[in-house]
């Protein structure tokens, strides 16, 4: 806990401010019974002018105003810069996500994530504005109030700080059983929170093969499993809450006995008595409520430990500490050179032979390549290190000579553009899915260079949408057919001009005649455009200048798609496998 100063000390200031009102309230609450004591002592039981029982009266009413005061300005204190300290820490934690690489992402569930940064940051939330605070007046509040009742009666006092030995067990019991049921809830949330992502995202497929009802009852038993963990976490605190109501109340009892004992015996006057018995009534209050403080404190503690568990994660792929620019791009475009290039995946066993096993590769600048090869041999794997989505094991990626790994992430991203066979679209319009990668462009600009991409990318079915280009599309793009957002995510490509385009099969869903309207369409616009393609089909091959063969994890061939086909052997074996989609002629959107 100690570990989020990190992000509260902006709000430490107001926060201390605010445990001091909380505290000034206790002990306003504590010097009431003080009050009735002179009351008791003095004017009630000499039979005093009644004049000093009105102003005494009128003290404890100020005391109860000014105690009003400091709990209303402890609230008004923490509240603000606690949704703030919320808001550092969310988006300390997005930005993270945003820079750790693609294999950390390929191992957590989104769900999981996702209650991290919601509703595990809630609850830190609240423990800062209200636990921690509540937390050391509590404790403020019982030392001085024991202090108190010592002076008031010793004796008394004893028997009551007795009282205590079996609450501090209870306490630290508590803390044990706790904590550990706090955590399995906390990742049960979460992956109940990846389920309903996954069903939300899957929906169209789970309505295609009727498999509504066994989504439906995966989710209700992780939903159960999750109810029996709050149960049993319900449970824990009903028990430490039992305990901590009734050990107090039973030691009163005892000390209402001693104290009568005491008082008959005149070693108490019936002030003090009253005093201590105020004083225990206020003393009670923050000691029944430790169980709710522990538990509010176990599971905020849950819920930094799920938080700092994610940002403690080192991110591989990091900018160099002085980055090299890339230089300015020839004319004739950019040239992208593979040398020894070796790629082997954490935790991938040993005597495995690497993903990437030694790939030599040139692409001379503002050529067409075509990267051909079976399944699983690591195509997408390989066009993944141009920008540097992922970091080579052994071997150098190199644009006009300057290694990746020497330029910043920003500006190697700017030069180099992907399209994926599967493409990711926003919430969000076309445009601004388009122009995703062009920010800082005026209102003009912008216009020319999105509608510019989307007839390169051959996506003049957008005209067709409802709002046209600021239609929204929906979640991932879904109300769009497969070939749609295909062109769509291409258009975003083009929009940024880049130096290096790499093409995962971006143009799979789409049917040969338009491929061919495409890629020509790329080769008039693009030019001094290096172009790298991953190919599954013999259509995408043709159009390319070369191809590359990609086997065993290196390159075994580069030349022009004829002479390929004539004198290798693996080539025609793999365009052999390769077989035509069916095309994709929806216009408009789909529903």
């Amino acid at each position: 806990m100690w570990r989020l100063r990190e992000w509260a000390r902006p709000a430490l200031a107001r926060v201390a401010l605010g445990g001091l009102a909380g505290l000034g309230a206790s002990l306003l609450a504590l010097a009431v019974p003080q009050v009735l004591r002179v009351v008791v002592n003095g004017p009630l039981l000499s039979g005093g002018h009644s004049g000093a029982v009105v102003l005494a009266a009128g003290l404890v009413a100020a005391l109860g105003l000014l105690e009003a005061f400091f709990v209303w300005s402890r609230r008004a204190l923490i509240a603000s810069p606690g949704t703030t300290v919320e808001r550092e820490m969310r988006t300390a934690l997005f930005a993270h996500l945003l820079d750790l690489p693609m294999a950390f992402h390929d191992r957590w569930a989104g769900g999981q994530l996702l209650s991290r940064a919601m509703s595990d940051l809630s609850i830190v939330r609240r423990w800062m504005v209200f636990g921690l605070a509540m937390m050391v007046v509590s404790v403020a509040t019982t030392l001085v109030g024991v202090g108190l009742m010592l002076a008031t009666s010793w004796q008394l006092g004893l028997v009551y700080v007795a009282g205590a030995v079996p609450v501090v067990w209870l306490g630290f019991r508590f803390r044990q059983d706790y904590k550990v049921v706090a955590r399995r809830a906390r990742d049960q949330a979460g992956d109940l929170a990846t389920t309903v992502e996954e069903s939300v995202h899957g929906i169209r497929v789970l309505k295609a093969f009727g498999r509504g009802d066994d989504a439906l009852e995966d989710f209700a038993q992780q939903a159960d499993e999750l109810r029996s963990t709050e149960i049993v976490k319900a449970r824990t605190l009903s028990r430490i809450t039992f305990a901590l109501g009734a050990l107090p109340e039973l030691v009163l009892a005892l000390s209402l006995g001693v104290g009568v004992w005491l008082a008959s015996a005149g070693d108490l006057t019936v002030g003090d008595l009253v005093a201590f018995f105020a004083t225990a009534a206020v003393v009670n209050t923050p000691v029944e409520r430790l169980g709710q403080l522990l538990a509010m404190t176990m599971d905020a503690r849950t819920a930094a430990d799920r938080y700092l568990e994610v940002m403690d994660t080192v991110a591989a792929l990091t900018d160099p500490a002085r980055p090299r620019a890339l230089p300015e791009p020839p004319a004739a475009g950019t040239r992208v050179e593979l040398s020894g290039v070796h790629l082997r995946h954490a935790g991938q066993g040993a005597g495995t032979p690497d993903v990437l096993d030694g790939v030599d590769l040139v692409l001379e600048p503002g050529e067409t390549l075509a990267l051909v090869g079976l399944t699983g041999t690591g195509k997408s794997t390989l066009l993944s290190l141009i920008p540097r989505l992922l970091d080579v094991t052994d071997g150098s990626v190199r644009l006009d000579g300057v290694d990746v790994r020497d330029v910043g992430r920003a500006e190697l991203r700017a030069a180099v553009a992907v399209a994926f066979e599967d493409p990711v679209l926003f919430s969000a319009s076309v445009r601004e899915n388009v122009l995703l990668g062009t920010p800082g462009l005026s209102d003009a600009e912008a216009e020319e260079r999105a509608r510019g991409a989307l007839e390169v990318a051959s996506a003049s079915f957008v005209e067709d949408l409802p709002d046209g280009m600021d239609t929204v599309i929906g979640e991932e793009g879904l109300s769009l057919s497969g070939g749609q957002r295909q062109r769509v995510a291409l258009a975003r490509a083009i929009a940024v001009r880049p130096r290096v385009l790499v093409l995962d099969d971006p143009l799979s869903a789409l049917d040969v005649a338009t491929e061919a309207v495409v890629t020509e369409r790329l080769r008039q616009t693009l030019t001094g455009t290096t172009t790298l393609v991953v190919a599954h089909r013999p259509s995408t091959v043709a159009l390319a200048d070369r191809v590359a063969v990609l086997q065993d994890g290196r390159i075994t061939a580069v030349g022009r798609h004829t002479d390929l086909l004539a004198e290798h052997a693996h080539y025609r074996y793999v365009l052999t496998a390769m077989t035509e989609p069916a095309p994709d002629s929806a216009v408009g959107v789909t529903r």
